[in-house]
């Protein structure tokens, strides 16, 4: 089998890495920039942290700050709209997931204008083109945004997350700085750190997994057992938030080439229908589907059980795999995820709905256990 691996051309790591901006825009012969990002980034300065350096480097930028926690597709026309009034030549994406996927999706099209209509980029979209240049400032530890060829965008018409797989998306830099994450607040450093966990456990034991993802996972796991609490006790620690900088990155550029599975499968759907933080939906999901795979995966529970720092010496494989669901469910406690889906106010009436949408998710095939209607019914059953 022929396994491809696609990964940034440049990334920066370590506080203070956004001073690498102007070099990097430079670099790619770039002058006119068109910053996206989000208002609540704008409102509490962290957006300006990174224009600071634009300004001082006199590198031009326009804002289009019309980003939304679950970007849509007129989200993603205004943000084109944008690009093409500021005759921007590049992109500098600020934020989480949305800012980033937001501007994957504007700079595909801007590259590709036969996909202006957004919604024939869902799943692997024939493009020709490699985006604009997009280089990525990650605000949270969770996504990977900067480093996955994925993105995700809300059909509003048909109420769903279009997963849009595409290497021409890419963003050409990933600036890595944890100084950009100090100000997260902790409920949302805990659900994007379960999300990087999600990606990690998923990455390691989907069907397309291998000898080099699994490498990358295994450690994705690891960091993220050990900085995950610390940096939701301790906002401001600086370990704590960079290790979880590190940790999500590394689960990205996994994930991002192997796939994922039933997990996000499922968690798509809550955000599509009802606006649930990806995170959050990914944590609530999390060990229960691990107990439903947990016979396809036995001898990589018990790995990730001792990424987890668990001794499994004395157990047997499924011991040792419970142990693995059973860590993963107590990380999430301890970071303070609710523990059901009535918590987020789902009742058995959205089931089919949501069993619908996750069987038809792009994630779902990669899931290692094989999964029916009623499998799934009974998933999110069992969670309310």
């Amino acid at each position: 089998m022929v396994h491809r691996f696609i990964l940034n051309e440049t990334s920066f790591f370590g506080p203070g890495a956004r001073k690498e901006l102007p070099g990097a825009i430079r670099g790619l012969g770039k002058s006119k920039v068109l910053v996206v990002t989000d208002k609540g980034l704008l409102q509490f300065g962290v957006t300006k942290m990174v224009t600071d350096v634009l300004d001082e480097a006199g590198i031009a930028y326009d804002i289009f700050s019309e980003v939304k926690p679950n970007p849509t597709v007129s989200n993603v026309k205004a943000g084109i709209d944008a690009f093409k009034r500021a005759q921007a030549d590049i992109l500098v994406a600020i934020g989480g997931g949305s800012s980033i996927d937001t501007a994957k999706a504007i700079g595909i099209v801007i590259a590709n204008p036969d996909f202006s209509d957004i919604i024939s980029l869902e799943g692997c979209a024939p493009t020709q083109n490699k985006s604009v240049p997009i280089i990525a400032l990650p605000t949270t530890a969770g996504t990977a945004a900067e480093t996955t060829i994925n993105y995700v965008i809300i059909d509003e018409e048909k109420q769903k997350k279009m997963v849009c797989v595409d290497p021409n998306d890419i963003p050409a830099v990933a600036i890595i700085d944890a100084e950009l994450m100090y100000s997260l607040p902790k409920g949302l450093t805990a659900a994007t750190g379960m999300d990087a966990l999600t990606h990690a456990i998923e990455g390691y034991i989907t069907k397309g997994a291998w000898e080099l993802s699994d490498m990358f996972e295994i450690e994705a796991i690891r960091m993220i057992s050990r900085y995950l609490p610390m940096s939701v006790s301790d906002p401001k620690n600086p370990e704590g938030r960079n290790g979880m900088a590190v940790a999500q990155y590394v689960a990205g550029m996994a994930f991002s080439n192997v796939g994922l599975g039933l997990v996000h499968g499922m968690a798509h759907p809550l955000g599509a229908l009802f606006d649930i933080p990806h995170g959050v939906a990914n944590a609530v999901l999390l060990p229960t589907i691990m107990e439903f795979n947990m016979p396809y995966c036995i001898t990589k529970y018990r790995h990730i059980a001792e990424a987890m720092g668990i001794d499994t010496s004395s157990m047997n494989d499924n011991e040792a795999a419970q142990a693995a669901c059973d860590a993963v469910k107590q990380l999430s406690q301890m970071v303070g995820i609710p523990a059901t889906l009535t918590e987020l106010g789902i009742t058995d009436e959205n089931i089919p709905a949501l069993t619908r949408q996750a069987l038809d998710d792009v994630c779902t095939p990669g899931n290692p256990r094989p999964v029916t209607y009623d499998e799934v019914a009974n998933i999110y059953r069992s969670l309310l």
